[in-house]
């Protein structure tokens, strides 16, 4: 495998599985429930090969076209298939775990049922001073930790994060994926490979929201539900 998980020998090729609602991240896993042909058939060809997809986002104005070939944001996240299951009507679930990012630099003709696309690996472009690396692991700590403090069990998560060494980039993606933000808000945080800009970006859309509050015990599925093509 190479530094970003993807194997050696990756061609540039990747399979394209377009949501109108999700943003996956490198180093996060995102449930998801397969139903429609064109994506059981991504499904079977990529546990054939090389179980990777590159799960893209739709653009503005996708429903009219959602069942052809609606636009969409030219980085992806490709990521790996995991923990699958095949249902006897052909449906899949799985874990889909996020590797790296990419940026389309082309579609290309296939056969099959759902789009392929030539694309280029966005490596995270790491802070290059480490005083500056640290400065931002403290700011970014400080802003995130009050999304977590309404609930004891996730603050305790994020707190084991922080304190685990891992990469500035990591936990800038982790929390993107994590905290409440817009689809687009995460779509731009995917398309940013500099991590110093990355950890910035987010703060700045953080200090315009207003952190939960602490709410009663509720009856809400965990882990949740898993998310539909």
């Amino acid at each position: 495998m190479s530094q970003s998980g993807l194997p050696v020998d990756f061609a540039g090729t990747a399979r394209l599985f377009p949501l109108p609602n999700l943003v996956l991240f490198p180093h996060v896993g995102q449930p998801l429930h397969i139903f429609e042909p064109r994506y059981r058939q991504l499904m079977t060809d990529a546990l054939d090969a090389d179980r990777l997809i590159a799960m893209a986002l739709l653009r503005p104005g996708w429903e009219e076209d959602y069942h052809k070939k609606p636009p969409i944001h030219d980085t992806v996240c490709i990521g790996r298939i995991h923990n699958e299951e095949r249902l006897a009507d052909g449906r899949f679930n799985l874990l889909l775990q996020g590797l790296c990012r990419a940026r389309i630099r082309e579609e290309v003709k296939s056969p099959t049922l759902y789009r392929v696309a030539r694309v280029e690996l966005m490596p995270d472009q790491a802070v290059g001073v480490a005083s500056r690396e640290r400065e931002l692991r403290r700011e970014l700590g400080a802003g995130v930790t009050p999304f977590f403090s309404a609930h004891p069990p996730a603050a305790e998560q994020f707190q084991r994060l922080l304190s685990a060494g891992l990469p500035l980039g990591a936990l800038a993606d982790i929390f993107s994926f994590a905290l409440p933000l817009e689809v687009e808000q995460r779509q731009q945080l995917l398309e940013e490979a500099c991590v110093d800009t990355r950890v910035r970006l987010l703060l700045s859309m953080l200090a315009s929201k207003e952190p939960p509050v602490a709410k009663p015990a509720s009856n809400r599925k965990f882990p949740p539900e898993f998310s539909e093509n």
